[in-house]
């Protein structure tokens, strides 16, 4: 298995991308009589907490030539970004089920858009073409520098809010509460939904292993299979693995736009779907929203 990224990687992912990226805010709320820290990642640039990984895997190694990914949309929108922002051409692989919203994103950043019947026809196509000479594939999540890069997101949780005890953040693949993990130092509250639920699935068996894909958080939590990586890390800090359903994180999400005039994809509202339920007791705890990314343009 690759080396598993460290504290220190962080830190130093937190030098290289900070020309690039955004320092998110933090707010704090109080919602049905408890105090709450939101850090909001929804407005990062490109709208997700992605670009920062994206960012500093393309900065983190020898230049190449032409980069490659596959993604339902977030990771695409933040590679297609980065690698708009150091002029390296870019093809993102993806799936049909894709949000033709967040396709358009990607389409708009320059890139490249190659569209694969299922998500693994699209990975293996981007793997291979990131492979050849001069090539680069940047994972979603289970590289070591991705993993640094979102752990970014931690650094600042505990500089402007350092009392923070617990962190609740939504579970895809895993490279989000991998790096904060590794970034905060803090108990960290996987939540994932009832139909994306690999990590769930991979600390239960012990390894990754493959899961159905069924949640209206698909575009963003999609992932079939914990990274190798991600689930090491994961598993030694021994994240707390929680699922919440989709009546429950759209509930959630329309709690943040009616109390507080968040909008936010439905993927970052699980986490807060979780901390709504009261069933995980914390002196001190922070909801990562992670992305703003989706359609909202009114049915007709």
């Amino acid at each position: 298995m690759t080396r598993l990224p460290t504290p220190a990687d962080v830190a130093s992912a937190a030098e290289r991308i900070a020309p690039y990226v955004r320092r998110t805010p933090m707010l704090r709320v109080t919602v049905d009589g408890r105090p709450l820290w939101l850090k909001l990642e929804q407005l990062q640039l490109t709208g997700s907490f992605k670009l920062r990984g994206a960012t500093n895997a393309l900065l983190s190694g020898p230049r190449p030539e032409r980069v490659a990914t596959v993604s339902g949309g977030n990771h695409g929108y933040a590679v297609g970004t980065a690698a708009r922002l150091l002029d390296l051409p870019t093809r993102v692989h993806v799936p049909v089920f894709a949000a033709e919203s967040k396709v358009r994103m990607i389409k708009e950043t320059g890139a490249e858009v190659v569209r694969h019947e299922t998500y693994p026809d699209a990975n293996q196509a981007a793997r291979l073409e990131g492979g050849e000479p001069g090539g680069l594939y940047v994972s979603a999540y289970d590289d070591p520098a991705v993993i640094a890069g979102q752990g970014t997101v931690g650094l600042e949780i505990v500089a402007d809010a350092p009392e923070v005890d617990a962190i609740f953040v939504a579970v895809g693949g895993g490279g989000l509460a991998a790096g904060l993990a590794l970034g905060a130092g803090r108990r960290i509250i996987a939540v994932e939904p009832e139909g994306c639920h690999c990590l769930h699935a991979a600390l239960a068996a012990g390894r990754p292993v493959h899961t159905e894909v069924d949640s209206v958080a698909m575009s963003a939590l999609g992932a079939a299979q914990a990274g190798e990586l991600t689930h090491a890390i994961l598993r030694d800090a021994g994240v707390e693995s929680h699922l919440v359903s989709d009546a429950e994180l759209l509930a959630a999400r329309d709690r943040l736009w009616e109390e507080f005039r968040l909008a936010v994809e439905p993927a970052a509202a699980v986490p807060f779907a979780l901390w709504l339920k009261d069933e995980v007791p914390t002196d001190a705890p922070c909801v990562v929203l992670c992305g703003a990314n989706t359609d909202w343009t009114p049915e007709a």
